[in-house]
């Protein structure tokens, strides 16, 4: 039996990408059925009261508001589309989350590039993307992305699965999820956490790894500031 669930996500994270791509080949194997949701972690990591928050000056805001209102005029599977093609152009092609990118995503996914300048000029976009947040870290108490929550948006959520690349086969991709979904269901749970083993097999990630290392090494090579 198909379930229904939602994956609440932000753009801007490729651990929340990795994830997706599981649950998108859980969906052509009929095993869930997908609403996608909005979760910001600029705001979440934003120290004022939302109500300060400016989502002008947001880099993620612009897609969520985009995604909203794509999902309210023509379904999920459209936002879905929207999410794998933009998605794929700023993590596979490290193009950058700005309205070139987004207009873009937009055509590649079928859907008319106008959806962003009409999203952002609406102020009930945002008012969503609130909504859905504020919902979900205070209702669920969910901190981060990827949250999924079964019984269509409406079950028991959970932050997570983390994971660095989609399961090797459809037989593993179940079975992870028949795990997952046993302890969303499992209420004494709470939560299980290691370290990273695995690199996410990403263009984006393999950059920012190396751009870290180079800051590192010119950090090492400086000389000390004379007292």
């Amino acid at each position: 039996m198909t379930e229904v669930v939602q994956f609440s996500l932000d753009p801007r994270c490729p651990w929340c990408w990795q994830t997706s791509r599981w649950v998108r080949r859980l969906a052509a194997l009929d095993v869930v059925d997908v609403r996608w949701g909005s979760f910001c972690l600029e705001l979440q990591n934003f120290a004022k009261p939302v109500d300060a928050f400016d989502p002008a000056r947001s880099i993620s805001a612009p897609v969520l508001r985009t995604m909203l209102a794509v999902r309210e005029a023509d379904g999920h599977e459209a936002a879905g589309a929207f999410y794998a093609a933009i998605g794929t152009r700023y993590f596979d092609h490290e193009e950058p989350l700005d309205g070139t990118t987004i207009r873009r995503s937009l055509a590649d996914a079928g859907l008319d590039e106008d959806w962003l300048d009409r999203a952002v000029a609406d102020p009930g976009t945002w008012s969503a993307v609130l909504t859905e947040h504020l919902a979900l870290r205070g209702e669920q108490r969910s901190f981060g992305v990827p949250t999924i929550r079964l019984d269509a948006g409406h079950g028991p959520a959970i932050f997570g699965p983390v994971i660095s690349n989609p399961p090797a086969s459809d037989d593993e991709a179940v079975e992870l999820w028949q795990h997952v979904s046993w302890l969303v269901r499992y209420e004494n749970f709470a939560e299980l956490k290691r370290d990273r083993t695995i690199d996410p097999d990403l263009a984006y990630h393999r950059t920012v790894v190396a751009q870290r290392a180079a800051s590192a090494r010119e950090a090492a090579a400086s000389p000390e500031p004379s007292t």
